[in-house]
């Protein structure tokens, strides 16, 4: 497997950036992206009776691509194989796991499906781990994404295809981040982030067409579908694809389990939604493990010789 240097834009991140500052400001990237994640999925619910799951992620991905491409004007020449080969995977990997997360939401609850891909991160964080720590901390976090989705509660009686999905898009969220450090090394600034969304976009686009149709030309569901591809797709990728040029792999990974946390908080305090004992303590188990993660990377020292 592996090491986390390897995974990370990086390998002398941990000497370039050796203060409390330097060390939270990718932390604060990530938080913002999360952030940035869930008011696009509350935006995207409004657009999913106009074009459906599927056309809700081409939409996201074709406007995301053609935004990043006039923003960046990645330059086409003078990249290696193995370059494309990169950016080629990141885009597979981007495109599959949000193309099979829908599917799996369609399926199951969505806190379920969410709970269960969560579990590629995590199990990411620690195979890339070179810690014992980092183990106590992923464990923390899969306890709380396991109350806070009510994983315990007639998981046999779930449709398996949905079950089986939501574990692919952890899968292929896991390679999101692998292929996401590995594409920030080789292509400068968002270059590489905007080849991958474009490659995405072209394997989507077929889908989207055999089942929204003409519905995504609509000018109301583009308004809406730019509004989320810029939410949902390119503020969080560019802003984790320049956390992870400075933040272990581990630490990220264990760093998107306050994914559902963050969706439960909003759901109380803009929707109402009212919390139970157990969801609260799912969110502080989440929260305290992704703490414990960041200070543990805040707290790594240098080595010099």
């Amino acid at each position: 497997m592996p090491e986390a240097a390897a995974l990370v834009g990086n390998d002398g991140a941990g000497t370039e950036h050796t203060g409390r500052r330097g060390a939270l400001g990718p932390v604060g990237l990530v938080l913002a992206g999360c952030v940035s994640v869930q008011f696009g999925g509350a935006l995207a619910v409004s657009l999913m009776p106009r074009t459906g799951a599927v056309g809700v992620v081409t939409l996201r991905l074709v406007v995301a691509a053609l935004v990043l491409i006039v923003v960046c004007r990645p330059k086409l020449r003078g990249h290696s194989r193995a370059d494309w080969g990169t950016v080629v995977a990141f885009g597979v990997a981007m495109g599959g796991m949000n193309m099979i997360f829908y599917q799996a939401a369609a399926r199951i609850p969505l806190g379920l499906a969410v709970t269960f891909e969560v579990l590629g991160p995590l199990a990411l964080s620690v195979i890339a781990s070179r810690r014992l720590i980092n183990f106590l901390w992923a464990g923390l976090a899969l306890c709380g994404v396991f109350l806070l989705g009510g994983a315990g509660e007639s998981v046999g009686g779930l449709d398996m295809v949905g079950v089986a999905c939501a574990l692919a898009a952890g899968g292929m969220w896991a390679a999101y981040i692998i292929f996401s450090a590995r594409t920030g090394r080789r292509f400068p600034q968002a270059d590489g982030l905007a080849l991958a969304m474009a490659v995405a976009a072209v394997l989507s686009l077929p889908l989207g067409i055999s089942t929204a149709g003409t519905r995504l030309l609509d000018p109301v569901t583009i308004g809406l579908g730019a509004a989320v591809a810029v939410l949902s797709s390119v503020l969080p990728y560019t802003l984790e694809l320049i956390a992870l040029r400075r933040l272990p792999a581990s630490t990220f990974a264990v760093m998107m389990s306050l994914e559902p946390a963050i969706a439960a908080l909003a759901g109380f305090l803009v929707l109402s939604q009212a919390l139970t004992w157990l969801q609260a303590l799912a969110i502080a188990l989440v929260i305290g493990a992704s703490m414990g993660a960041v200070r543990t990377q805040v707290g790594r020292r240098p080595k010099r010789g």
